[in-house]
């Protein structure tokens, strides 16, 4: 039996990354589940033998071929035989550069049977081999590898490209699961630089197949229309979430999130980001009115935090909101004990709208 250190771990090593939050993807060769649980470890997973360590708790999986029986990610058998060679196992895996091993036992030696060190050295996302057009997520990772590695300056390889528009053409990426498309958004959200990420499903035409709720993209593949989310000052998925979307339709925004069954903090928070972004940017020319029923309408003094992230989401955006702050502090001062009790709920209204033409008079 031997043991080796897989995927992004090696991967995020040799490009000199320094990742303590990237997962240890370990592989087991020349095992069975039986040796594995005589050896203290506790098996998991149910379409393969996966197994946790008895003392660090990380997961160890028996070396396995696949084989495709159906559509999806899903539609996979597996062959986790004790004969299951490293090779093989490396063939299965998506990218040449998440298929890297290495030997902690013997020196750190290093096992690259489809030169993942020399993509890695050229910036270059590439397939292992044709078995990636079989799992639709893979067109994501490669998407959010995009995303992610788009300050080393990584490209995607042509052939793959190609792999994967065949993919889309072939409805594979229909299969997709919905769960799925919104986990790689979100973590392609965390990124400094995601606009590589829409760039590449907008290449290779996934882009208005997976967000089908959503104008139409139509993009070269050597344009990226989506840099405005590029070095936002700020890590919060769900803000980037609400920045990418602000220019849709406000039910486009609901399909969307019933598509991909976003949280309601991301769904909520996008509609009223694209509700009132017109709105905010001409804040000081609207009327009283109309201003009462915007803290109203987005309920700015009862949901303080989301309030909070919709003026954060404008000034990602670059909108002055210097005078909603003040404003809203205004209307968060006020003494409801001083106000007449025999109609309690008009008399906080008027008051509101009072301070709020108090303000706007005094701005002109």
């Amino acid at each position: 039996m031997k043991i080796y250190l897989v995927g992004g771990a090696v991967r995020d090593h040799l490009l000199g990354i320094a990742n303590e939050h990237t997962e240890k993807d370990w592989v087991v060769v020349g095992s069975s589940p039986d040796d594995m649980l005589d050896l203290g470890y506790r098996q998991v997973g149910k379409e393969f033998p996966v197994f946790l360590h008895p003392g660090t708790q990380e997961e160890y999986a028996l070396a396995r071929l696949e084989r495709k029986v159906g559509k999806g990610y899903k539609g996979f058998e597996f062959d986790t035989s004790s004969q299951v060679t490293l090779e093989q196992d490396l063939s299965r895996r998506d990218l040449t550069i998440n298929a890297i091993a290495q030997d902690i036992r013997n020196n750190d030696e290093l096992f690259d049977p489809f030169n993942g060190q020399e993509d890695l050295n050229q910036g270059l996302l590439r397939h292992v081999s044709d078995a990636f057009s079989e799992d639709p997520v893979r067109v994501l990772r490669v998407a959010r590898f995009s995303a992610r590695f788009k300050p080393f300056g990584f490209k995607v390889a042509h052939a793959t490209h190609r792999l994967m528009k065949q993919m889309v053409d072939s409805g594979e990426v229909d299969a997709l699961t919905p769960e799925r498309v919104f986990k790689e958004l979100e973590k392609s959200l965390t990124y400094a630089t995601p606009s590589a990420f829409f760039k590449v499903l907008s290449a290779c035409n996934a882009y208005e197949r997976v967000f089908a709720p959503l104008s139409t993209h139509q993009h070269q593949s050597h344009d990226n229309k989506f840099e405005f989310l590029d070095d936002l000052n700020t890590d919060q998925p769900h803000l980037k979430f609400c920045v990418w979307l602000v220019n849709e339709k406000i039910d486009a925004i609901s399909q969307l999130c019933k598509r991909l069954k976003c949280p309601k903090q991301y769904e909520q928070l996008a509609k009223i980001s694209a509700q009132f972004y017109e709105f905010v940017q001409s804040f000081d020319d609207q009327t009283a009115e109309l201003i009462y029923e915007f803290f109203a309408k987005t309920d700015a003094l009862r949901r303080k935090d989301r309030f909070e992230d919709l003026l954060k989401v404008y000034q990602l955006l670059s909108v002055d909101v210097d005078d909603v702050i003040k404003l809203k502090g205004l209307l968060g001062a006020i003494d409801i004990a001083s106000l007449d009790k025999t109609n309690i709920s008009q008399a906080i209204i008027d008051e509101k709208k009072s301070i709020i033409s108090a303000s706007l008079n005094a701005t002109q």
